[in-house]
This record gives C-alpha cells, structure tokens and sequence, in this order.
C-alpha cells in the first residue's frame, strides 16, 4: 500500500515545488518541469474540483501527463515479447486499455494530494537514456523515487518508475506474463477490460 500511494503520487503529478539541481534547458530533469507545474495548476484549479468535473480534470490532467510518459513505450516492455506477437490494432488498443489502467488505478489518489514538496536530487545520463531521482515525502520520511527515461529525438520521456527497488513496469510484466501463459493474450485483455470497466461502474 505504501508503494501504491507513493507510485500515485508521483507517476501522476511528480510534484516538485523544488531542485537540488541547476539543469539545461534540454536536460531530463528541466523537461519534467513544465508537466509538473501544469499538472500542479490543475489540482489547484478551483474551478475543477468537485465530483461534478471530475471527466473534464481527469482528461486535462491525463493529457498533462501523456506530454512527459511514454506509455506506448511502457505498454511494449510490460508485453515483453507477446508485443512482437499481436497486431498493430492490437498494440494501439493494449496501449489504450493499459493506459487506461494506470489511470484508474493511480488517479484518484493523485487527487487527494496533500502540499508534499518532491525534490529532484540527481540526474545521471547514459546516451540515449536517464535517471532522474526525487525524494518524495510520505509518513515523516522521505521515499526515493527514480524516473526511467528515454530520449527521443529532442524529447524525454519516462517510461518507467521505480520506488524502493520496485519497477512500476517490471511488476506489471510479471502480473501480465502469469495471465498470459494461463489464459493466452486475449484472456489478458479481458481481464485488462474488466478492471477497467469495475473502476468506471
């Protein structure tokens, strides 16, 4: 429970009032800002509080947080090969469905988001990929959380988080590897659509 909060928290919003590091203005870091501080504004909008614009915050801050991860990147690793396997219809509605997930899953914790201050403590660049660390506090203590990145062309991207040793893909690969090897791609799905629709209902 204390990793799903924390992955909340920070998966969703990242929220960093502030750094330890001075970055440039392509740095993986100084890219995260401007999704940060828009997905900030959102919460703090009083305009969209409420349960009654509850669609219309959900969508702005999905579409905020779509700007900084890649989750077609992220749906592929957490298929691992069975992504090579399926369609390219198949892929983009996997996309849909996984992504639609973690939206579920994560977003209304996101929302009941207290002030906590996140601090980007280190950034380590290796070619074409990143880690970005911020500690993010929860419960009187400070959690570090690493960002998984990829360049693509100009643009950083996370793909991944990691908390405490936890990868947010890695755990979601195990989970969907045991469903497939017992109820195939398709019984993922379903089981990936039912989730869904049990949030929505």
């Amino acid at each position: 429970m204390k990793r799903l909060i924390a992955t909340a928290i920070v998966l969703l919003h990242t929220l960093a009032a502030g750094s330890l590091l001075i970055a440039d203005d392509h740095s993986p870091t100084a890219q995260l800002q401007p999704v940060i501080d828009k997905i900030i504004s959102i919460l703090d909008d009083e305009a969209l509080k409420g349960d009654g614009q509850k669609e219309q915050r959900r969508s702005q801050i999905m579409d905020t947080i779509a700007s900084g991860f890649d989750f077609k990147e992220m749906s592929r690793r957490v298929l691992g090969s069975t992504w090579g396997e399926i369609s390219e219809t198949e892929k983009d509605y996997f996309v849909t469905q996984f992504t639609k997930l973690l939206e579920n899953v994560y977003v209304g914790k996101l929302e009941s988001y207290g002030g906590q201050t996140v601090e980007f403590v280190a950034e380590r660049i290796k070619g074409k990929r990143a880690q970005v660390t911020t500690l993010t506090p929860y419960e009187g203590s400070k959690i570090p959380i690493h960002y998984i990145m990829q360049r693509e062309l100009d643009k950083w991207m996370v793909y991944d988080i990691n908390i405490e040793g936890v990868s947010l893909v890695r755990n979601y690969k195990e989970q969907f590897r045991a469903i497939i090897q017992s109820q195939q791609y398709e019984g993922l799905i379903k089981t990936i659509e039912e989730k869904n629709k049990n949030f929505a209902g």
